[in-house]
């Protein structure tokens, strides 16, 4: 992940935020181009980094990778006419590819698709919706009758370097840099010096100023100027 982390970093940026859906929001029968579409102005993953941030409207680069479902899934028909883009994509690495690309136009993007979905036989915790079938998709209704445990479920998955790092940086900078050192002499017995101590902190500045954008920019030289 590391490594990772690293391939989808540039211009001074060293981590990445990570994002998940458990379980991939896909109603039992319905296509993958379907489901993408009912998500075209809002990601279907939530943000698992701690950022005070919860959306997210542009990346610089990602990963994406879909679990449990099917590479045919969505592939379109000879003879009958598209209904969207996503709907004229030849397999299913295509359309999650021309989604991403949708959303976040500019960003470099890399998407798998894999079909073996991610097990939650025991000990896996069942705090999953009655709405879920045993394949972990989703129903339209509950059903009549007592719902069986999960026994897998669909998921996607993605790491980006995306602006949402700059408030978790700049915070974690704010926090460090009201902290008084010299009171944890425990501190320095571990062989840090104070001086280290403050370029750690001017690095971790210029960390986040990496992942700012123009409003994120003018937010820190008001919070700059405030202080």
């Amino acid at each position: 992940m590391m490594h990772l982390a690293e391939t989808l970093n540039f211009s001074g940026r060293k981590v990445a935020a990570a994002w998940a859906s458990v379980p991939f929001p896909a109603l039992r029968g319905c296509s993958l181009p379907d489901t993408l579409c009912a998500y075209q102005q809002d990601v279907p993953w939530k943000l698992l980094s701690s950022c005070r941030q919860q959306q997210v409207s542009c990346c610089f680069a990602q990963s994406v990778v879909l679990r449990g479902i099917g590479r045919e899934s969505g592939v379109r028909c000879p003879g009958k006419p598209p209904t969207s883009p996503l709907h004229a994509c030849d397999s299913a690495e295509q359309i999650l590819q021309r989604y991403l690309h949708a959303l976040f136009p500019g960003a470099f993007s890399t998407s798998h698709v894999l079909e073996q979905p991610c097990s939650t036989l025991p000990p896996y915790p069942q705090f999953f919706s009655p709405l879920l079938t045993r394949q972990g998709f989703l129903l339209d209704k509950p059903p009549s009758y007592s719902s069986t445990a999960v026994e897998s479920v669909p998921v996607l998955a993605a790491l980006q370097s995306s602006p949402v790092l700059h408030t978790l940086l700049y915070s974690l900078y704010k926090d460090l840099r009201q902290l008084n050192a010299r009171r944890w002499p425990s501190f320095f017995a571990a062989g840090v010096e104070q001086g280290d101590f403050q370029e750690a902190l001017e690095e971790l500045r210029t960390l986040s100023q990496c992942y700012e954008t123009g409003f994120e920019a003018e937010d820190s030289e008001d919070e700059a100027d405030s202080d």
